[in-house]
């Protein structure tokens, strides 16, 4: 009857306390843990090893995934409800059960050391009450001592707030009066070197190295991003703790700060004179028609086609900003761009007297007499003069005295057959023969004799002009008999332009 009263009073006051409780959340672990950063995650605490004199009374610490166990000596844990490897003398169950509290989970256990005793426990906020020891959570056996998971909250408020408690190392006591983490990074009270930084544990504290920086020995070296996996698309420039991407020239850095893509340098700063084509990194520069780049690549400088070819033109050549032109001098005219072409004048712009005959000639004209004939001769027909026989002046002059006019270019290659003459009347049984009369001084002319009736005006000397040479050239008919003897003469006026074509 008395057991079963205190198994009820016990009962009401451990419902009373667990009225006042508060819960205590964490950004990182729940209680009973602690954040690793080295193996990013939640690692159990040894209270054992943190609390000091966790367990009074003889009692020994048990730790366990998330809190700790004060036990007799002589008591065994069961594991998965298997029976016990060691059995508790039935002279120390009682006091064992009066002085043993077991937690589980997440929060840590503590002991009291006597039945009437209540206290908290360091460095938890955990009040435990000897009274609670004979409710359902705590079972005693035959000889044995069975520890069972305790559901009550471990961060209770303790239910005297003045009462001072002791908190581990790390910790200090709030206006609570519970044991909360000191932040040794924030306070300072670190030893952390200048290097390095201060990561904050529960009850402790962590020195790292920043980022980008590595632990060797103890100094904190630097990382050199650039010697691990390419980071950058083309260069990688390694800086204290960091690193950053360059391109290169002709490639920009892309929004990722990663990649390089290639500059349009004809759209973003075309720097060409004239024509711009970008490629890969880079962009060329080329010019127009008659236009070279210059030795910066960029510019275009003119061509002068007339300093580089003396046969563009066949007269003069005339440089001109990206081409050129051809010129020819005065009674010429340019034709098909290059080449030059006398202008008959004679057709064009006609200036002799209407006495007078037009001559065109290479480069110019002239005008001769439409009657050159000379006392004693007279005109007979068109450029014909003739001696009459009946004037006794005429018997010792040639017979007749043709004119004709011919033309030649200057610098004309020789020997070069020039002119033909040709007896008009032949004769019976007589005899022809051809010389040069007159106008032959200098010896630039040789009349060859093609047949008994013509012979051939042969250039013999290269002839420059402008220039006017006046040949007389002589056909002597004989009879056979010698019975008959006449003479007649062409009076040949070469031209010689003042140019070869």
């Amino acid at each position: 009857m008395l057991k079963a009263l205190f198994l009820t009073m016990l009962t009401l006051a451990l419902v009373k306390s667990q009225d006042t409780e508060e819960t205590i959340t964490y950004t990182q672990c729940t209680d009973g843990y602690e954040w690793d950063p080295v193996r990013q995650q939640c690692k159990d605490i040894d209270e054992c090893d943190i609390v000091p004199d966790a367990c009074k009374g003889g009692m020994k610490c048990v730790n366990h995934y998330g809190g700790y166990l004060c036990l007799p000596k002589t008591a065994q844990i069961i594991v998965n409800n298997e029976q016990p490897q060691q059995e508790t003398p039935a002279a120390e169950t009682v006091g064992a059960a009066a002085n043993a509290v077991a937690t589980s989970g997440a929060a840590g256990g503590v002991a009291a050391s006597g039945m009437a005793s209540s206290g908290v426990v360091p460095g938890t906020g955990y009040v435990a009450s000897a009274a609670a020891v004979a409710g359902p959570e705590v079972q005693t056996g035959r000889n044995n001592f069975v520890i069972r998971r305790n559901p009550a909250d471990p961060q209770r408020i303790p239910s005297n707030p003045s009462h001072r408690i002791q908190c581990a190392t790390g910790y200090e006591q709030s206006e609570h009066n519970i044991c909360q983490d000191i932040d040794e990074c924030t306070a300072g009270t670190h030893n952390c070197r200048a290097d390095q930084v201060c990561i904050n544990l529960r009850g402790s504290f962590a020195c790292q190295c920043p980022p980008g920086y590595q632990k060797r020995g103890e100094q904190c070296v630097d990382i050199d991003e650039c010697t691990m996996p390419p980071y950058c698309h083309q260069r990688c420039v390694n800086t204290p703790g960091s690193f950053y991407c360059q391109c290169s020239p002709g490639f920009q850095l892309a929004a990722n700060n990663y990649t390089c893509v290639d500059i349009n340098e004809c759209d973003a700063s075309n720097q060409c004179a004239q024509q711009c084509y970008n490629i890969l990194g880079s962009f060329i520069c080329q010019c127009n028609q008659g236009y070279e780049l210059s030795s910066d690549r960029l510019n275009c400088e003119d061509i002068d086609e007339c300093r580089t070819s003396s046969y563009l033109c066949q007269y003069q050549c005339v440089n001109e900003p990206g081409k050129f032109s051809c010129m020819c001098p005065q009674g010429y005219q340019v034709v098909r761009g290059r080449t030059c072409q006398d202008i008959n004048e004679c057709e064009t712009t006609n200036e002799c007297r209407e006495d007078e005959m037009c001559w065109n000639y290479h480069g110019g004209f002239r005008c001769y007499p439409r009657n050159p004939c000379q006392d004693p001769y007279v005109l007979t027909s068109e450029n014909r003069c003739v001696c009459p026989v009946s004037n006794t002046v005429c018997r010792e002059l040639p017979q007749s005295i043709v004119y004709k006019y011919m033309s030649i270019r200057s610098d004309r290659s020789v020997p070069s057959d020039i002119f033909q003459i040709q007896a008009t009347t032949i004769y019976a049984n007589t005899i022809n023969t051809f010389q040069i009369k007159a106008g032959n001084e200098n010896g630039e002319f040789y009349l060859r004799q093609t047949s008994p009736v013509s012979a051939m005006l042969v250039l013999v000397k290269s002839l420059s002009g402008p220039r006017e040479y006046i040949v007389d050239l002589e056909m002597l008919t004989v009879s056979s008999i010698g019975t008959f003897r006449t003479s007649s003469v062409l009076r040949l006026t070469i031209i010689v332009g003042p140019f070869s074509f």
